[in-house]
């Protein structure tokens, strides 16, 4: 049997543990709570968060919020890695610009980017796009930092041996930075699905009349924490569903990069 194929065994078999992991720490946590160990004021009771889940799910509460919410994550998801895989590849190609600019890059790297949720209340109101903007910076950044170093890291000799071979502009782009830049994007998409829901939420703390972020506003307000810790769990679940698809795509989209060991 192959290295790759004992690998992929070992992995399959630690995965059938994921779950028992799961619903052992879930255990633990109603065990903590029904003998009073910790306060279920402060940590709520697992069986009521799953029941508040329930109820929203079955009654169709959530799904008004839900769909707002997801609809703010993908406008910031897709707008951030558009503008961001651009912006990356001109200052990538394009090392006047890079320098010229480097200062206020550097200074948007630094910036802790969530402090503008309130100036895109102001720009943009309470509506949905507040809450888009909010989550197209966090996801641009991401992307365009991780597109700008992929471009940058190209190696000159495999640069200098397609010039010599007489691959033009178009040709280099095409066959050698955008593979190049391909991986390190998929790497930042993971953490750009994370940003675009914390853009979207922080944006409904802000201010706003919907959303998952919303409802758990509400929660926190009566001091419901099973129904902060439901809301907290809705968005976790459809983050990673989000995350799945990356994986999906990056796997069809990077078959020539090698399966770690």
């Amino acid at each position: 049997m192959s290295t790759t194929t004992l690998t992929a065994v070992r992995h399959r078999r630690i995965r059938y543990f994921q779950l028992p992991l799961l619903l052992g720490l879930l255990l633990v946590w109603h065990f903590l709570v029904h003998f009073q160990i910790v306060s279920a004021f402060f940590f709520g009771e697992p069986i009521k968060v799953f029941l508040q889940i329930w109820r929203w799910f079955s009654t169709g509460t959530i799904f008004p919020h839900l769909g707002i919410t997801l609809l703010e994550t993908m406008l910031a998801f897709a707008l951030g890695l558009v503008f961001g895989m651009a912006a990356g590849f001109w200052l990538g190609l394009s090392p006047g610009a890079s320098i010229l600019l480097d200062p206020y890059i550097k200074a948007l790297n630094a910036m802790p980017r969530v402090i503008l949720g309130p100036i895109f209340v102001v720009w943009f109101g309470l509506g949905i796009w507040s809450k888009v903007m909010l989550g197209f910076t966090l996801v641009f950044c991401i992307v365009f930092f991780n597109v700008f170093q992929g471009v940058r890291e190209v190696s000159p000799n495999v640069l200098a041996n397609a010039r010599m071979l007489g691959a033009n502009k178009r040709q280099l782009l095409r066959s050698i930075y955008l593979p190049s830049a391909t991986s390190w994007v998929f790497s930042s998409l993971h953490s750009s699905v994370g940003m675009a829901f914390v853009g979207a939420v922080v944006g409904e703390y802000l201010g706003s009349s919907s959303g998952v972020g919303y409802l758990i506003l509400q929660a926190e307000a009566v001091f419901d924490i099973n129904s902060v810790l439901a809301g907290i769990i809705v968005l976790t679940a459809f983050a990673l569903v989000l995350d799945a698809c990356v994986s999906v795509s990056e796997k069809r989209l990077l078959v020539w990069r090698p399966v770690p060991q």
